[in-house]
Protein backbone atom coordinates (compact mmCIF):
# COMPACT_ATOMS: atom_id res chain seq x y z
CA UNK A 1 0.00 0.00 0.00
CA UNK A 2 2.28 2.96 -1.30
CA UNK A 3 2.27 6.57 0.39
CA UNK A 4 2.49 8.12 -2.46
CA UNK A 5 0.19 11.51 -3.66
CA UNK A 6 -0.18 10.22 -7.35
CA UNK A 7 -3.33 9.36 -8.60
CA UNK A 8 -3.45 5.89 -10.94
CA UNK A 9 -7.78 5.19 -11.98
CA UNK A 10 -5.65 2.06 -13.08
CA UNK A 11 -3.85 1.61 -10.05
CA UNK A 12 -6.77 2.31 -7.43
CA UNK A 13 -9.31 -0.20 -9.32
CA UNK A 14 -6.82 -2.97 -9.37
CA UNK A 15 -6.48 -2.48 -5.38
CA UNK A 16 -10.01 -2.46 -5.25
CA UNK A 17 -10.17 -6.11 -7.17
CA UNK A 18 -7.44 -7.46 -5.21
CA UNK A 19 -9.68 -6.09 -2.10
CA UNK A 20 -12.63 -7.64 -3.07
CA UNK A 21 -10.80 -11.00 -3.71
CA UNK A 22 -9.67 -10.97 -0.19
CA UNK A 23 -13.23 -10.11 1.37
CA UNK A 24 -14.49 -12.67 -0.82
CA UNK A 25 -12.37 -15.45 0.75
CA UNK A 26 -12.44 -14.02 4.09
CA UNK A 27 -16.50 -14.67 4.36
CA UNK A 28 -15.78 -18.70 4.22
CA UNK A 29 -12.95 -18.80 6.45
CA UNK A 30 -14.90 -16.42 8.81
CA UNK A 31 -17.76 -18.78 9.02
CA UNK A 32 -15.66 -22.06 9.35
CA UNK A 33 -14.14 -20.13 12.63
CA UNK A 34 -17.42 -19.02 14.27
CA UNK A 35 -18.88 -22.75 13.93
CA UNK A 36 -15.62 -24.06 15.30
CA UNK A 37 -16.23 -22.48 18.56
CA UNK A 38 -15.78 -18.27 18.78
CA UNK A 39 -18.52 -15.79 18.62
CA UNK A 40 -19.42 -12.90 16.36
CA UNK A 41 -18.28 -10.41 18.58
CA UNK A 42 -14.88 -11.94 19.58
CA UNK A 43 -13.91 -12.47 15.71
CA UNK A 44 -14.77 -8.70 15.14
CA UNK A 45 -12.82 -7.24 18.16
CA UNK A 46 -9.76 -9.63 17.14
CA UNK A 47 -10.17 -7.89 13.64
CA UNK A 48 -10.48 -4.49 14.58
CA UNK A 49 -7.39 -4.95 16.85
CA UNK A 50 -5.18 -6.69 14.12
CA UNK A 51 -6.04 -3.96 11.87
CA UNK A 52 -5.11 -1.29 14.58
CA UNK A 53 -2.07 -3.07 15.60
CA UNK A 54 -0.89 -3.55 11.82
CA UNK A 55 -1.63 -0.18 10.83
CA UNK A 56 0.34 1.23 14.00
CA UNK A 57 2.98 -0.45 12.69
CA UNK A 58 3.09 0.90 9.45
CA UNK A 59 2.24 4.25 9.87
CA UNK A 60 5.38 4.46 12.83
CA UNK A 61 7.75 2.97 9.85
CA UNK A 62 6.40 5.74 7.29
CA UNK A 63 6.03 8.77 9.59
CA UNK A 64 4.97 9.11 13.16
CA UNK A 65 3.47 12.49 12.12
CA UNK A 66 0.75 10.42 10.20
CA UNK A 67 -0.76 9.87 14.36
CA UNK A 68 -1.66 13.16 15.19
CA UNK A 69 -5.29 14.19 15.48
CA UNK A 70 -7.30 17.31 16.56
CA UNK A 71 -9.87 17.33 18.95
CA UNK A 72 -12.22 17.49 15.92
CA UNK A 73 -11.16 14.35 14.26
CA UNK A 74 -10.91 12.31 17.26
CA UNK A 75 -14.98 12.68 17.32
CA UNK A 76 -15.20 11.45 13.51
CA UNK A 77 -13.34 8.89 13.92
CA UNK A 78 -14.81 7.56 16.87
CA UNK A 79 -17.96 7.60 15.25
CA UNK A 80 -16.43 6.19 11.95
CA UNK A 81 -14.60 3.62 14.40
CA UNK A 82 -18.22 2.25 16.37
CA UNK A 83 -20.70 3.21 14.00
CA UNK A 84 -19.44 2.10 10.72
CA UNK A 85 -16.37 -0.16 11.42
CA UNK A 86 -17.67 -2.00 14.34
CA UNK A 87 -21.17 -2.71 13.23
CA UNK A 88 -20.35 -3.41 9.96
CA UNK A 89 -18.12 -6.29 10.95
CA UNK A 90 -20.49 -7.60 14.03
CA UNK A 91 -23.39 -7.60 12.11
CA UNK A 92 -22.05 -9.16 9.14
CA UNK A 93 -20.43 -12.20 11.25
CA UNK A 94 -23.76 -12.78 12.58
CA UNK A 95 -25.48 -12.72 9.10
CA UNK A 96 -23.08 -15.40 7.79
CA UNK A 97 -23.50 -16.96 10.52
CA UNK A 98 -26.96 -17.68 10.00
CA UNK A 99 -27.02 -17.58 6.32
CA UNK A 100 -25.33 -18.70 3.34
CA UNK A 101 -22.09 -16.21 2.70
CA UNK A 102 -23.27 -14.72 -0.97
CA UNK A 103 -26.37 -13.73 0.12
CA UNK A 104 -25.31 -12.53 3.78
CA UNK A 105 -23.05 -10.07 1.18
CA UNK A 106 -25.80 -9.11 -0.71
CA UNK A 107 -28.09 -7.69 1.91
CA UNK A 108 -25.24 -6.22 2.72
CA UNK A 109 -24.44 -4.59 0.04
CA UNK A 110 -27.73 -2.73 -0.39
CA UNK A 111 -25.81 0.08 1.48
CA UNK A 112 -24.89 0.95 -2.16
CA UNK A 113 -28.33 2.39 -2.56
CA UNK A 114 -28.69 3.80 1.05
CA UNK A 115 -25.11 5.93 0.36
CA UNK A 116 -26.86 7.07 -3.17
CA UNK A 117 -30.27 8.29 -0.89
CA UNK A 118 -27.92 10.07 1.39
CA UNK A 119 -26.11 11.86 -1.46
CA UNK A 120 -29.30 12.86 -2.73
CA UNK A 121 -31.46 13.66 0.47
CA UNK A 122 -28.59 14.68 2.88
CA UNK A 123 -25.72 15.96 0.59
CA UNK A 124 -28.02 17.72 -1.83
CA UNK A 125 -26.55 15.98 -4.71
CA UNK A 126 -28.40 15.44 -8.27
CA UNK A 127 -29.21 11.96 -8.69
CA UNK A 128 -30.38 10.25 -11.94
CA UNK A 129 -33.42 8.18 -12.41
CA UNK A 130 -31.67 5.04 -13.36
CA UNK A 131 -31.11 5.65 -9.59
CA UNK A 132 -34.58 4.37 -8.83
CA UNK A 133 -34.36 1.46 -11.31
CA UNK A 134 -31.86 0.23 -9.52
CA UNK A 135 -33.60 0.65 -6.02
CA UNK A 136 -36.19 -1.51 -7.82
CA UNK A 137 -34.14 -4.42 -9.19
CA UNK A 138 -32.17 -4.96 -5.53
CA UNK A 139 -35.52 -4.91 -4.12
CA UNK A 140 -37.15 -7.31 -6.74
CA UNK A 141 -33.72 -9.65 -6.70
CA UNK A 142 -33.63 -9.66 -2.73
CA UNK A 143 -37.10 -10.72 -2.45
CA UNK A 144 -36.47 -13.14 -4.89
CA UNK A 145 -32.98 -14.58 -3.29
CA UNK A 146 -34.67 -14.67 0.13
CA UNK A 147 -37.53 -16.30 -1.41
CA UNK A 148 -39.98 -14.53 0.73
CA UNK A 149 -43.13 -16.33 -0.51
CA UNK A 150 -41.60 -19.40 1.19
CA UNK A 151 -38.34 -18.67 2.78
CA UNK A 152 -35.71 -21.27 4.26
CA UNK A 153 -33.96 -18.39 5.26
CA UNK A 154 -33.36 -17.27 9.32
CA UNK A 155 -35.00 -13.71 9.59
CA UNK A 156 -32.45 -12.82 12.48
CA UNK A 157 -29.96 -13.31 9.44
CA UNK A 158 -31.84 -11.11 7.38
CA UNK A 159 -32.30 -8.29 9.48
CA UNK A 160 -28.46 -8.64 10.59
CA UNK A 161 -27.77 -8.58 6.98
CA UNK A 162 -29.65 -5.08 6.38
CA UNK A 163 -28.36 -3.77 9.89
CA UNK A 164 -25.28 -4.70 8.24
CA UNK A 165 -26.07 -2.50 5.16
CA UNK A 166 -27.01 0.50 7.01
CA UNK A 167 -23.09 0.10 9.09
CA UNK A 168 -21.58 -0.28 5.86
CA UNK A 169 -23.40 2.42 3.89
CA UNK A 170 -22.42 5.24 7.29
CA UNK A 171 -18.84 3.35 7.16
CA UNK A 172 -17.83 4.73 3.59
CA UNK A 173 -19.63 8.32 3.90
CA UNK A 174 -17.50 8.69 6.87
CA UNK A 175 -14.59 7.23 6.17
CA UNK A 176 -14.21 8.89 2.83
CA UNK A 177 -14.64 12.36 4.73
CA UNK A 178 -11.62 11.40 6.61
CA UNK A 179 -9.50 9.68 3.83
CA UNK A 180 -9.76 12.97 2.23
CA UNK A 181 -7.82 14.78 4.95
CA UNK A 182 -5.61 11.67 6.63
CA UNK A 183 -3.27 8.93 5.28
CA UNK A 184 -5.64 6.14 4.39
CA UNK A 185 -4.24 3.73 6.79
CA UNK A 186 -4.39 6.68 9.44
CA UNK A 187 -7.64 6.15 9.27
CA UNK A 188 -7.59 2.62 9.22
CA UNK A 189 -5.71 2.71 12.59
CA UNK A 190 -7.68 5.37 14.39
CA UNK A 191 -11.30 3.84 13.66
CA UNK A 192 -9.62 0.61 14.65
CA UNK A 193 -8.96 1.50 17.93
CA UNK A 194 -11.93 2.88 18.94
CA UNK A 195 -13.95 -0.21 17.66
CA UNK A 196 -11.20 -2.52 19.93
CA UNK A 197 -12.38 -0.08 22.19
CA UNK A 198 -15.60 -0.66 21.86
CA UNK A 199 -15.84 -4.24 21.45
CA UNK A 200 -13.17 -5.11 24.09
CA UNK A 201 -16.58 -4.42 26.80
CA UNK A 202 -19.12 -6.05 24.78
CA UNK A 203 -17.17 -9.65 23.56
CA UNK A 204 -16.67 -10.92 26.55
CA UNK A 205 -12.91 -11.90 25.39
CA UNK A 206 -12.52 -13.31 28.55
CA UNK A 207 -14.91 -15.98 28.29
CA UNK A 208 -12.30 -17.18 25.84
CA UNK A 209 -9.99 -20.57 26.60
CA UNK A 210 -7.19 -20.24 24.98
CA UNK A 211 -6.73 -24.08 24.05
CA UNK A 212 -9.38 -23.01 21.78
CA UNK A 213 -6.52 -21.35 19.19
CA UNK A 214 -4.56 -24.49 19.12
CA UNK A 215 -7.04 -27.10 18.86
CA UNK A 216 -7.82 -28.74 15.58
CA UNK A 217 -10.75 -27.88 13.60
CA UNK A 218 -12.04 -29.15 9.91
CA UNK A 219 -11.82 -26.83 7.37
CA UNK A 220 -15.56 -28.22 6.66
CA UNK A 221 -17.51 -28.84 2.76
CA UNK A 222 -15.47 -29.67 0.16
CA UNK A 223 -12.68 -29.65 2.50
CA UNK A 224 -13.58 -31.29 5.23
CA UNK A 225 -11.00 -34.10 5.58
CA UNK A 226 -8.22 -31.16 6.10
CA UNK A 227 -8.03 -30.45 9.61
CA UNK A 228 -5.94 -27.54 11.33
CA UNK A 229 -4.85 -25.74 14.44
CA UNK A 230 -7.44 -22.91 15.28
CA UNK A 231 -4.58 -20.35 14.83
CA UNK A 232 -4.41 -21.07 11.12
CA UNK A 233 -7.68 -19.74 9.57
CA UNK A 234 -7.50 -17.26 11.87
CA UNK A 235 -4.06 -15.80 10.68
CA UNK A 236 -6.13 -14.98 7.67
CA UNK A 237 -8.81 -13.63 9.02
CA UNK A 238 -6.34 -11.32 10.85
CA UNK A 239 -3.98 -10.50 8.12
CA UNK A 240 -5.85 -10.97 4.46
CA UNK A 241 -9.05 -10.91 5.82
CA UNK A 242 -9.15 -7.48 7.92
CA UNK A 243 -6.06 -5.42 7.63
CA UNK A 244 -4.83 -6.25 3.56
CA UNK A 245 -8.22 -5.50 2.27
CA UNK A 246 -9.31 -2.35 4.62
CA UNK A 247 -6.20 -0.64 3.78
CA UNK A 248 -6.14 -1.44 -0.11
CA UNK A 249 -9.35 -0.17 -0.12
CA UNK A 250 -8.76 2.96 1.71
CA UNK A 251 -5.55 3.80 -0.73
CA UNK A 252 -7.78 2.79 -3.59
CA UNK A 253 -10.28 5.98 -2.95
CA UNK A 254 -6.95 8.47 -3.07
CA UNK A 255 -6.00 6.71 -7.08
CA UNK A 256 -9.51 6.64 -8.52
CA UNK A 257 -13.03 7.80 -8.17
CA UNK A 258 -15.40 6.11 -5.62
CA UNK A 259 -17.93 5.56 -8.37
CA UNK A 260 -14.90 3.61 -9.66
CA UNK A 261 -13.92 2.08 -6.57
CA UNK A 262 -16.76 1.04 -5.59
CA UNK A 263 -17.88 -0.54 -8.57
CA UNK A 264 -14.68 -2.71 -9.21
CA UNK A 265 -15.49 -3.69 -5.03
CA UNK A 266 -18.80 -4.76 -5.39
CA UNK A 267 -17.29 -7.77 -7.17
CA UNK A 268 -16.83 -9.33 -3.90
CA UNK A 269 -20.33 -10.32 -4.23
CA UNK A 270 -18.96 -12.89 -7.09
CA UNK A 271 -15.76 -13.85 -5.24
CA UNK A 272 -17.64 -14.41 -1.61
CA UNK A 273 -21.16 -16.86 -3.72
CA UNK A 274 -18.00 -18.49 -6.02
CA UNK A 275 -15.42 -19.47 -2.98
CA UNK A 276 -18.66 -20.89 -0.61
CA UNK A 277 -19.78 -22.72 -3.75
CA UNK A 278 -16.53 -24.34 -4.36
CA UNK A 279 -15.48 -24.76 -0.59
CA UNK A 280 -18.76 -25.13 1.66
CA UNK A 281 -20.78 -26.17 -0.36
CA UNK A 282 -23.53 -23.50 -0.50
CA UNK A 283 -25.69 -23.45 -3.58
CA UNK A 284 -29.07 -21.70 -4.85
CA UNK A 285 -31.50 -22.34 -7.27
CA UNK A 286 -31.75 -21.57 -10.68
CA UNK A 287 -34.37 -19.34 -9.77
CA UNK A 288 -31.88 -17.21 -6.52
CA UNK A 289 -29.20 -17.00 -8.69
CA UNK A 290 -31.35 -15.16 -11.08
CA UNK A 291 -32.26 -12.75 -8.68
CA UNK A 292 -28.30 -12.62 -7.22
CA UNK A 293 -28.22 -11.37 -11.18
CA UNK A 294 -30.65 -8.27 -10.50
CA UNK A 295 -29.14 -7.17 -7.19
CA UNK A 296 -25.94 -7.34 -8.51
CA UNK A 297 -27.33 -5.62 -11.70
CA UNK A 298 -28.91 -3.21 -9.73
CA UNK A 299 -25.68 -2.55 -7.29
CA UNK A 300 -23.87 -0.83 -10.31
CA UNK A 301 -26.33 1.02 -11.56
CA UNK A 302 -26.98 2.57 -8.29
CA UNK A 303 -22.90 3.18 -8.30
CA UNK A 304 -23.23 4.52 -11.66
CA UNK A 305 -26.24 6.83 -11.32
CA UNK A 306 -23.81 9.27 -9.28
CA UNK A 307 -21.50 9.91 -12.18
CA UNK A 308 -22.38 12.86 -13.46
CA UNK A 309 -23.01 14.23 -9.88
CA UNK A 310 -19.72 13.14 -9.18
CA UNK A 311 -17.77 14.59 -12.18
CA UNK A 312 -15.32 17.46 -10.56
CA UNK A 313 -14.56 14.78 -8.43
CA UNK A 314 -12.94 12.12 -11.04
CA UNK A 315 -9.55 12.02 -10.97
CA UNK A 316 -6.98 13.32 -13.37
CA UNK A 317 -4.53 11.44 -16.02
CA UNK A 318 -2.55 9.38 -14.70
CA UNK A 319 0.75 10.96 -13.07
CA UNK A 320 -1.26 14.00 -12.33
CA UNK A 321 -1.07 14.93 -8.86
CA UNK A 322 -3.98 16.49 -7.14
CA UNK A 323 -4.79 17.49 -3.51
CA UNK A 324 -7.60 15.73 -2.03
CA UNK A 325 -11.42 17.19 -2.21
CA UNK A 326 -12.39 19.29 0.34
CA UNK A 327 -13.82 18.78 3.41
CA UNK A 328 -17.13 20.43 2.28
CA UNK A 329 -17.58 18.50 -0.71
CA UNK A 330 -20.32 15.72 -0.89
CA UNK A 331 -19.20 12.26 -0.01
CA UNK A 332 -19.05 9.50 -2.53
CA UNK A 333 -20.13 6.34 -2.45
CA UNK A 334 -17.16 4.11 -1.52
CA UNK A 335 -16.23 0.55 -2.32
CA UNK A 336 -18.10 -2.13 -0.45
CA UNK A 337 -16.97 -4.60 1.65
CA UNK A 338 -14.98 -4.21 5.31
CA UNK A 339 -15.37 -4.20 6.28
CA UNK A 340 -15.42 -7.12 6.91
Amino acid sequence: MPLDHIRSPLRGTMYALVAAALFGVNGSVSKVVIEAGLSPAQVTLMRVMATATLAGIWLAIAGRQHFAVTRRDVVGFALLGIGGLAMVQWLYSVAISLLPVGVALLFEYTAVVLVALSAWLVFGERIGARLWWAIAAVLLGLAVVAQVWDSDLRPLGILAGLGAAVAFAFYFLAGERRVAKKHPLAVAFWASIFASGFWAFLSEWWTIDPAIFTSEVSLTGALEAVVAPMWVPLAYILTLGSFAPFGLLFVALKHASATTVGIAASSEVLFAFAVAWMWLDESLSALQVAGSVVVFAGIVVAQTARVSAASPLEPPAVGESRPPPCEGCAAEAAAAGQSR
